[in-house]
């Protein structure tokens, strides 16, 4: 059950990481808000890696195939293109509605992982995936579609979804093709991935948009609090999805937009509507089905 305490600890990092990419998506580009989250965290997580050996030095080094390179090459640059899609949607409309239509990643996954992963979900899992569903549909105003929300919000939401969920699907599959105790797997992917995406943004930043460096290096603090946040959150998401099926992990993640909510209403001073009160009671009720699950 270790997968839970890792998820909601996922979790409440990630509603802080989001909350601080958004106050820094009002001044630079998509791009750059997504490197943010990437560039600190690559030290970081290799930090953490040594620091599992340091603890167990026993553990032995794990063993790369082209398999498991192919899923960590596809993992981060889904990761890349769904956190770019997900801080266009925070330029687009508010804060806690980008965030709720990117949570559509926990049904993505469970129908993903049933038909190519073999992933298979009981009953009472599908239930709480179903209901998570519904709470992020009342959550992010999908029932306002034809007024508030464009269809180009909605296709960016369901993209950004979408990418998410691949990027979940490939980083379970690359731990579990390590074959190392845990959570050493979990560190070992998260450490290659995050380097990864770090690589591949700067080397494409410093060519396409250098002013967009500058301007991260003109907001060191919060650039440094969205990359802590973000490794930190990734250790608990990596962990919890080496446990668990990335179904299950993910409908019980949707407490972010619970976090999420808070921040909105107390940080940026957002109101919260009443079909939001009903969502975070279907989100509650879906956790339940899930760790029972």
């Amino acid at each position: 059950m270790l997968w839970i305490p890792f998820t909601l600890f996922a979790a409440f990092m990630q509603a802080w990481r989001n909350a601080l990419q958004k106050q820094l998506s009002q001044d630079l580009g998509a791009t750059s808000v997504t490197l943010a989250r990437f560039i600190l965290a690559g030290p970081l997580a290799a930090l953490y890696l040594g620091a599992l050996y340091l603890w167990s030095p026993l553990e032995p080094l794990p063993h790369f195939s082209w398999r498991f390179s192919i899923y960590i090459v596809g993992a981060a640059a889904c990761q890349i293109v769904a956190t770019a899609l997900m801080v266009r949607l925070f330029q687009l409309r508010n804060y806690a509605v980008g965030v709720g239509l990117a949570k559509s990643e926990a049904i993505w996954a469970a129908v993903l992982g049933t038909l190519f992963f073999g992933s298979l979900l009981t009953p009472l899992g599908w239930l709480g995936v179903i209901i998570g569903g519904v709470a992020v549909a009342l959550l992010s105003g999908l029932r306002n579609i034809h007024g508030a929300m464009s269809p180009n919000t909605l296709l960016l939401g369901i993209a950004s979804g979408l990418t998410f969920a691949l990027t979940s699907l490939w980083v379970r599959e690359a731990s579990l093709l390590l074959e190392l105790s845990f959570p050493f797997s979990a560190a070992w992917v998260l450490a290659l991935v995050v380097s990864l995406q770090t690589l591949v943004l700067v080397a494409w930043l410093g060519l396409k948009e250098p002013a967009s460096l500058v301007g991260l290096a003109r907001r060191p603090t919060l650039t440094a609090l969205i990359s802590l946040c973000s490794c930190l959150g990734s250790i608990g998401w990596f962990s919890a999805m080496s446990l668990e099926s990335v179904a299950l992990v993910k409908t019980l993640g949707q407490v972010e937009v619970l976090f999420t909510l808070l921040i909105s209403s107390y940080y940026f001073k957002a109101k919260l509507a009443r079909q939001d009160h009903w969502g975070l009671v279907l989100i509650v009720l879906a956790a339940l089905c899930v760790m029972w699950a």
